[in-house]
């Protein structure tokens, strides 16, 4: 798992059907609640910290070298909010999930809930995506709708999609994890 942040939606992950096979969490951000809850379930941690290296390709360079030592099945990033390059993403073809909050490919990028709020949109909701070289723009996995309440500001709305988020990223997380492993054996 890659995470910065608040960590719930790595919680959730760990929380649910396939949490047991987290087999670890690169963070950026050493001091993010997801390295305590990563600890505390006794997750192996690895702290990829951007300002302790000189350029952004050898924080990239170190951040390839921690996951590809875990040997995940899949990378899931949960509250990452770092845009891998594409020789990360190309290193983990068609590996790396990511969740947003909107139904791309409306509102991509970092303000999605914002933008959907902007534009007077009557229906929003979650996206889970593999990532690909662009931002938001890789193969959807699934979606779910969460409509947008009258005068709801964006901090009302961005919880009501974490909480679609918190469900759909480990469905969607346990449904790929399924049917690699049923290729495998076939």
């Amino acid at each position: 798992m890659l995470a910065s942040g608040t960590g719930t939606l790595f919680e959730a992950i760990l929380d649910s059907g396939v949490g047991a096979d987290v087999v670890g969490l690169v963070t950026d951000q050493p001091n993010a609640r997801a390295v305590h809850i990563a600890q505390s379930r006794e997750i192996e941690v690895h702290k990829v910290s951007l300002g302790d290296f000189d350029s952004r390709e050898s924080w990239e360079s170190e951040l390839l070298e921690q996951v590809e030592n875990l040997e995940p099945d899949l990378i899931v990033t949960a509250g990452f909010m770092r845009i891998l390059s594409p020789a990360f993403v190309d290193h983990f073809p068609d590996q790396i999930v990511n969740s947003h909050p909107s139904l791309l490919p409306r509102y991509p990028g970092a303000h999605a809930v914002r933008d959907a709020i902007e534009a007077h949109a009557a229906v929003t909701g979650c996206t889970i995506h593999f990532i690909d070289h662009g931002v938001d723009t890789g193969e959807i996995i699934a979606q779910t709708q969460v409509r947008v309440q009258p005068g709801e500001g964006e901090a009302e709305l961005h919880e009501r999609i974490k909480t679609v988020e918190r469900t759909l990223l480990p469905q969607s997380v346990e449904q790929l994890l399924i049917r690699r492993l049923g290729k495998g054996l076939q």
